[in-house]
């Protein structure tokens, strides 16, 4: 449409384990009224940066995944030489050329670097994105005919929309926020059970990383900030944000990653703010 604003439905450029277009509507039912700067530092997809649209006039998007946040940056800054590249990637797509790609780990070129990450994760296997100890992706070529590597009209919509963001490859206690801003984190889930799946970096976040966020969340309350939280229902969880600080509410989110259909469910999943909302569940509201 000639009169389509620049930017207007950018929808997240990466498939992304665990990203949050399945539970956009819970989440933007939970905004603060208003809000100053926008940070996100688990950021991943950026579901919740690109559903914003206006509301968004200043953003800190950070995360401590290097080729992720290099994607972004060079998405941002260049992104008419990653599409070049990405339709090299295309135009040679097969079995072999994919895990030829993949041994390239240690590439240098920005480009290259951003091409390679959007290709893998356009053909990997569900779109998963799993590293081995030594920080190599590993995961096999996926099943499918004609796979959408370029994606030329969402790489611009997005690369416009992220003029108004900084992007930082940081640890999520990095970052700076003053009063009146806004936190977004959407960290590692807490497994619910042995075989969940956390592995984005070479480092697992553990639990002491979750008591280190919720700290971290702790210390922005008092500053004025305001925080929104995501992640499993577990009993870890819950008794780690039980302090009055925290409002939680629960959502249903499809269970995408399993690699048996019939284990393909919808689990509960907790919102968790500083504040109160119209939808936090008064069952899940912490105790005084």
């Amino acid at each position: 449409m000639a009169n389509k604003k620049l930017g207007e439905g950018a929808l997240p450029f990466v498939k992304w384990v665990g990203g949050k277009r399945s539970i956009i509507g819970g989440l933007t039912s939970r905004l603060p009224q208003s809000f100053n700067t926008y940070y996100e530092a688990f950021v991943g997809g950026g579901a919740l940066y690109f559903a914003l649209n206006g509301r968004v006039t200043k953003a800190v998007l950070s995360d401590t995944n290097f080729d992720l946040v290099m994607t972004y940056s060079v998405i941002k800054k260049d992104p008419h030489a990653l599409l070049e590249k990405l339709e090299k990637h295309a135009k040679k797509h097969s079995s072999e050329y994919y895990y030829k790609v993949r041994s390239q780990h240690n590439l240098k070129d920005a480009i290259q670097i951003a091409a390679r990450f959007i290709y893998l994760n356009r053909t990997c296997y569900n779109g998963l994105y799993r590293v081995n100890k030594s920080g190599e992706f590993n995961v096999p070529i996926g099943r499918y005919a004609k796979p959408d590597i370029v994606r030329r009209d969402n790489i611009l919509a997005c690369s416009e929309r992220l003029q108004k963001a900084t992007i930082r490859y940081c640890e999520f206690d990095a970052i700076k926020p003053e009063r009146g801003d806004f936190v977004y984190f959407d960290p590692p889930y807490h497994p619910t059970n042995d075989t969940s799946f956390t592995s984005y970096t070479k480092l697992d976040f553990s639990e002491h990383d979750q008591a280190r966020l919720r700290d971290f969340a702790l210390q922005l309350h008092k500053q004025g900030v305001y925080v929104m939280l995501s992640n499993s229902d577990s009993p870890f969880i819950r008794d780690l944000y039980s302090n009055r600080a925290f409002h939680i509410s629960e959502v249903q989110a499809p269970r995408m990653v399993n690699c048996k259909p019939t284990q393909r469910n919808s689990v509960t999943e907790l919102l968790i703010t500083n504040y109160p909302t119209n939808t936090t569940a008064t069952t899940a509201a912490v105790q005084p």
